[in-house]
Order: C-alpha cells, then structure tokens, then sequence
C-alpha cells in the first residue's frame, strides 16, 4: 500500500461519519444538553447521595443492553417511515422539561430528559422498529431520584416493615426486646431504625440488577416476571436481618459499635447477599424448567460479543424533519427561557412564627415548643411554631404546629403519615374531608383528619398543606400545586399546618373534635399573615 492510499484511507472513514444525519444528531444532543442541564444537575447530586450511588453505572449497563438488541436488528438505510410518533415524545418531553425548568424542580427535568432520549431513538429508528429498544430506555428510569413524596412514604413503610421482621428475627433468637415505631428497645439501651436503614440504597440498585436479570434471562415471561418482582422482598427481608444482626452488636456491644465502620461493612454484605440470591433464583427457576421448554444450558444469557462494532451503524442515521425539530424544540426553549429573568426564591412579605399572638379567641399560648437538633434538621422548615393552646373552660389543650418553606422545590413538606408512625403513633383512622361548611369558609377546605394511638393514649389529628391560601389536603395533590405554582409565578413557599388534641379517657371523638374545630376558627383568619396567599 502507498504512502497516499495510507493517507487517503483514514480520511475516508472520518467523511463517512461527517453525514448530515449525524450532524443534525449531534446538535440534537448539544441542544438538550443545555436545555436539560438542571436535571442532569439534579442526577450528579443524586447520585453522590448512599442511596442513588449505583447512578453512574445505570446509563452504562442501559447502553449496552441497547447495543446487545442493536446487533440482532438488521441494518436500513434511507428515509424511514414513522418518524411522527418520535417527533410527539420529543414534544412531551421539552413541554415536561420546560415546567420543570419554570418551577425550579430538577427531578422533573431529569424525567424530561429519559423521555427525550426515547422520543429520539423513535425518530432514529422508525416507530416500528425504535419501540423494540424500550428496555434500554425504561432502565434509565433505575438512575432517577425518586419524588420527594414518594420517597419518604417509601422509606418510612421500609422502615417500619424492617423494624418489625428485625424485631422478629430478635426475638426467635431469645432476645428480648419491645417494639415503639422505629425505634427498638432493649431496656438499658435503644436502637433508632432511622431512615438509612429502611433498604433504599440497596433497593435501588437490586431492583436495577433485577431487570436486567430479567432481561438477560432465556426463560419463559413469568420467570422473568418472578425475577423482577423478587428484588423487593428480597431487600426487605436481608435488610431486617442486618437490623437484627445490628441489635445483637448493640445488646454486645453498644450502639457506638453499629455507627462505626461495621454498620457499612454490613450493609455492603447485605447487598452483595442480595445479588447473590438474585442469581440463585435465576439458576433455581432455569432447573425448574420442563424440558419440552427448550431450556437452555445458562439461565442468562451474557454473551455481549459483537455488540462494540455496532456503533459504527450511526453513520446510517438519515436526516429528517423530525430530528430537525428534536434539535430545535430544546434550542429555542432553551433560548426563551434564558431570555427570561432570573426569578429564583422570592422574598415573601410575611411575619415570623415569633409575632405569632400569645391568645387567639379565648384560647390562651403556651410557651413555644423547640425541637430538638436532629427533629430540626430533618424538618428543614425555614420557621416553624410548635405552642400547646388552653381554654378555662375545656379539659384538655390543643397543639398548634405549623412549619413554613420559602422553596418547596428541594424537598419541602413531609406528610405527618411519615412522621407519625416513625414516632411510635398507629394511624387507626385517616380520613380527608371539607370542613369549609361547618366552620363557614368560602373556599374549599380540604383536611386530613386522623385519630393516632400510642398504647393507650388516642389522640386527634387535623391536618393540611397551606399552598398560598389554597387548603390541600393530599401530599401529591399539593406537590402538583406546587408545579403548577411555579410555573405560573415562581413561587415556591408553602406549609404544613397540624392541630392535635388528646382523646380523653370517657371522651368521645366529637367531643374532642369540638376543641379542635374551635381553634381552627380562631386560628385560621390570622394564618395568612403568617403563611401568605396567592395576593401576597
């Protein structure tokens, strides 16, 4: 070969990537890099968080899972037939992104961002053939943050359910100890099951390894199915033998043991156990298998081979209107939105909770209850009030708490259905209804009303989430407010307001509902000073 064919080869190769397909591509993937880069933003801090470390990882495995379908799909060239369905994801998702970016939520843009990425493998491949890649896409979903709401009503039932077995696993093994929420008592000492130890950082991860395992596996549909739901149990149950194993070390050694290097060095066993089990499902299902099945020798399939040399198939993207439009849209959003200015937290013109008034009505304040540091810190609130409420004339007081947020958008409230049970309260009863006719309110006066128990004690519960003067009673339905919110105003304030009244021993339920109802139409013409409505 000659010196001018050595020369000339590369060069022919680099022009055959330098097609207006990959072109258009490529500014396809600046235009939502910058469009979406809140919500990539949000995935890197996610992700340096115990429980969504496996983040990095997510995108790799889902590449190749997407590569390894790649290679069995036959190679067409040219312009493709439906292209539109593609070019329709693609709207959704910088629609979707664009509030996200309005209302300052990250994760929603992150969500955007996955659905973008499918919107253009449709417009890449055709409707017929992109929709069979949806495996790929869908794990991508495993490296997203869970919703603030979800995740805490996720690990708060995690808790309680590994706290329980834990407490079970304990007791068979003739320990003695007794059971308050989350916390476990062994008499002289305590062990607080806090929110770290729920499973989620494990969770995560297994249900990620599990689709895949149910992805790679040749068996039949309902194995695979079998495969993809065992994670969870599969969690819990290791997860509460850690606990276990964590009181044993408590009772032996004490509750400095279980913070110290050991607790993590446990949790990492716990996990590898848990992958461990994964596989000896799989291989346990594949030998279980008839024979008339055609069951093969592996119960995954992991042959990857031949799946590098399909990147060089992105030189057969076609250009299209489609794709030109899966460039723009993030562009000229992205553009519009830059035009905009920079709205970030507003100052809200409210009084703190320390004007807060010492009397309301007849009902005379007590001092104000300070929560200890930790309470604090998991609150986040930016100014909170926690006052015991008396009357001369009624049997038992009313605890007026309130915690308000100038920016909801990185966490915000926490549903007292979190809170309560961690605390060792049973919700015997929750119900949410409109009071706005008995206490004589214009509007819709959505609450939650809960009758708790701690052993013998029962006590009544109203609460809500304050949205600007709008009174929500559901955490989801106040989460979508706060969207909607955002993306009208920019405004992100909000909060949470609870009475509390005890149940007397004799005392019926509307009786005490009676005090509660007399306080809340003390208290709630004087919350807008302090918890601002919309026209503030």
């Amino acid at each position: 070969m000659t010196d001018e064919n050595q020369t000339a080869l590369p060069t022919r190769r680099l022009a055959d990537f330098a097609t207006p397909g990959i072109v258009l591509f490529a500014c396809a993937v600046l235009a939502a890099g910058w469009f979406f880069a809140p919500g990539l933003e949000t995935l890197f801090q996610a992700w340096q968080t115990p429980e969504y470390s496996h983040g990095p990882l997510i995108p790799v495995i889902s590449f190749a899972l997407f590569l390894r379908h790649l290679r069995d799909v036959p190679v067409r060239e040219g312009p493709l037939q439906g292209r539109w369905q593609g070019a329709l994801v693609v709207s959704l998702a910088v629609l979707a992104g664009l509030a996200g970016r309005l209302a300052n939520i990250g994760d929603i843009v992150a969500y955007a961002l996955i659905l973008w990425m499918g919107g253009v493998l449709l417009i890449s491949f055709g409707w017929r053939q992109g929709r069979e890649f949806w495996p790929a896409i869908l794990h991508l979903v495993y490296m997203l943050p869970l919703p603030g709401v979800l995740y805490y009503k996720l690990s708060a039932f995690l808790q309680l359910i590994s706290s329980e077995l834990g407490v079970a696993i304990l007791r068979a093994l003739g320990v003695t100890v007794f059971l308050e929420g989350n916390i476990i008592d062994f008499g002289e000492m305590q062990l607080h099951v806090a929110e770290a130890c729920s499973g989620l950082r494990y969770l995560f991860p297994i249900l990620s390894f599990s689709y895949v395992f149910a992805i790679l596996y040749t068996g039949p549909k309902w194995h695979k199915a079998v495969l993809l739901l065992a994670a969870a149990p599969i969690t819990v149950v290791m997860n509460s033998i850690r606990i276990a194993i964590a009181g044993v070390f408590v009772q032996v050694w004490g509750v400095a043991h279980v913070q110290s290097f050991t607790h993590f060095f446990e949790g990492w066993v716990i996990f590898l156990t848990s992958v461990v089990l994964l596989f000896g499902l799989a291989r346990l299902l594949m030998l279980l298998r008839r024979p008339a099945d055609g069951a093969r020798g592996e119960a995954l399939d992991l042959d990857m081979s031949g799946c590098l040399p399909q990147l060089a198939r992105i030189r057969f993207l076609w250009p299209s209107p489609a794709m030109a439009l899966a460039a723009l849209l993030p562009f000229t959003a992205a553009i519009g939105l830059a035009a905009l200015p920079e709205r970030g937290v507003q100052q809200i013109d409210r009084a703190p909770f320390a004007l807060f008034p010492r009397s309301v009505g007849g009902w005379r304040a007590g001092l104000p209850v300070v929560l200890n540091e930790d309470v604090e810190q998991s609150l986040a609130a930016d100014d909170y009030l926690g006052i015991d409420l008396f009357h001369p004339e009624s049997r038992a007081a009313v605890n007026f708490f309130s915690a308000w947020y100038a920016d909801q958008s990185a966490g915000g409230v926490h549903s007292p259905e979190i809170c309560l049970p961690g605390a060792g309260w049973e919700i015997a009863a929750l119900d949410r209804i409109d009071i706005a006719g008995e206490i004589g309110w214009p509007t819709p006066f959505n609450v939650n009303r809960a009758v708790i128990q701690k052993g013998m004690v029962r006590q009544l519960v109203y609460y809500w989430f304050d949205q600007k003067g709008r009174k929500v009673a559901w955490d989801f339905a106040a989460k979508a407010w706060l969207v909607v919110d955002g993306v009208r105003s920019g405004r992100m304030d909000g909060a949470l307001v609870r009475l509390t009244t005890v149940i007397l021993h004799g005392e019926s339920e509307a009786e005490a509902e009676a005090r509660l109802r007399d306080v809340l139409g003390e208290v709630v013409p004087i919350l807008p000073e302090f918890l601002p409505t919309s026209e503030h």
